[in-house]
């Protein structure tokens, strides 16, 4: 039990720096278009009766894919297979992971399983341009949240919401795998937009104008730290290298 000296003093604490801590649980509250709760509602736009049907390019596309694992091991394919039925139609509605199931041969929950656990996949509608921006603590110290806020701002809209002209849904996610170029890296659809300040917030813009900006790191850093590299500044050593004569 905390003391109550101890809980005075934190209460002070917070007090003090106030709006510059973070709530921790807000990733997790508002992530993504997919939701937090991971269980399946009936809606109008998404229920077992909407239609669904992947285009003959995807069905070869996913015969492909399928040919890729060893004969009674097709099950494995879900994840790719839910990602072309995502590319294909924005989103991924419950008779697309039906239609899943019954390509790949296994019970619906057991793809059902795999699109709740992954939030990658989108449960229901997002926009045409779907900006997720990575607020964990590499970019967070970074100043993330001034990327979040001209954001915000230059669209109207707060995270998890959807334009009114269904142009661009936003969402805050956990770790999209290149720390290195923080300040902040926004994924827009497939593509990455890296080591960026407010001001380049502008690719909103060029998107609203169907242009596809050139993706990347915005102010030539690429993958190494802004001062230089820190490790591995020397050819790898031979293998045993360091080891003990006797051994």
């Amino acid at each position: 039990m905390f003391s109550i000296a101890l809980q005075a003093r934190v209460a002070d604490l917070m007090a003090q720096w106030g709006r510059h801590i973070r709530n921790l649980h807000m990733t997790a509250v508002q992530n993504g278009a997919g939701g937090a709760l991971c269980v399946h509602r009936d809606t109008p736009e998404n229920n077992p009766d909407t239609p669904f049907d992947f285009t003959p390019e995807i069905y070869k596309r996913i015969e492909a894919i399928i040919k890729n694992y060893p004969e009674g091991h097709e099950a494995v394919a879900v994840l790719p297979v839910l990602d072309s039925a995502q590319r294909q139609n924005g989103w991924l509605p419950l008779s697309a992971m039906n239609k899943a199931a019954g390509i790949l041969q296994v019970p619906p929950m057991r793809v059902y399983d795999v699109a709740t656990f992954y939030t990658v996949y989108n449960q229901k509608p997002v926009g045409k341009y779907h900006p997720q921006v990575c607020t964990t603590t590499p970019h967070m110290l970074r100043n993330s949240d001034s990327i979040l806020g001209a954001i915000w701002k230059k669209l109207g809209i707060k995270v998890g919401e959807t334009t009114p002209d269904k142009l661009f849904t936003v969402i805050e996610v956990e770790c999209l795998g290149v720390c290195v170029n923080a300040p902040i890296l926004v994924q827009i659809n497939v593509n990455y937009y890296e080591d960026l300040t407010p001001k380049h917030i502008e690719i909103i813009d060029e998107l609203k104008t169907v242009k596809t900006p050139k993706p990347g790191p915005r102010r030539g850093h690429f993958y190494e730290p802004a001062g230089g590299l820190t490790s591995s500044t020397e050819p790898p050593k031979r293998p045993g290298s360091g080891v003990e004569a006797g051994l």
